[in-house]
């Protein structure tokens, strides 16, 4: 009886496993693939100005280009940094204006965005994120500003051969998300 009862068993499960063989299947796959965008920041001319000799009531302009040439929107600030190594005090003397619009009869015209001292140029916050005065320009467009320096007439003998340099600094962070 006990071998009748473990044959029967044995041939239970035999056929359990047979059973479990025969289960049909599929799969199938599928894949991404990922591309992050591109912030190109560039700036045209590398130097803006170089003017020497100056006189009170002289003035200049001249067009910067900030050019995005990635993939996404970007947003920019411009800071300025000046130098005075004779310390006569130039750039605090020197004011600027930056506009939108081209030169016309060697003056920026347009929309005003800064009017100031050549010391205290600013445009926007570097900080991240938007903020008051920053400018935004699309993927393969250029933001066309307008600089103009004016020596003021009023000036006094004090500058005579004074110098000093200034560095516009653009930061440039994407607007997406952000």
């Amino acid at each position: 009886m006990l071998v009748a009862l473990l044959l029967a068993s044995s041939l239970a499960t035999v056929g359990a496993g047979a059973m479990s063989l025969a289960v049909f299947t599929d799969s199938k796959a599928s894949s991404g693939s990922w591309t992050a965008g591109t912030i190109v920041l560039g700036v045209s001319p590398a130097t803006a100005f170089t003017a020497t000799n100056i006189m009170p009531g002289d003035t200049a302009a001249q067009v910067i280009g900030i050019t995005n040439s990635g993939t996404s929107q970007l947003r920019y600030a411009m800071t300025a940094a000046t130098t005075n190594a004779d310390g006569k005090g130039l750039a605090a003397q020197m004011t600027l204006a930056i506009t939108t619009g081209p030169i016309v009869s060697n003056a920026c015209t347009g929309t005003s965005i800064y009017s100031g001292t050549l010391a205290a140029a600013l445009l926007g916050n570097p900080a991240q994120g938007a903020d008051t005065g920053d400018r935004n320009v699309s993927a393969g467009a250029t933001d066309n500003l307008c600089f103009q320096w004016t020596f003021p007439k009023a000036s006094l003998n004090a500058f005579q051969g004074a110098a000093t340099t200034a560095t516009f600094t653009f930061a440039a962070e994407q607007t997406a998300n952000n």
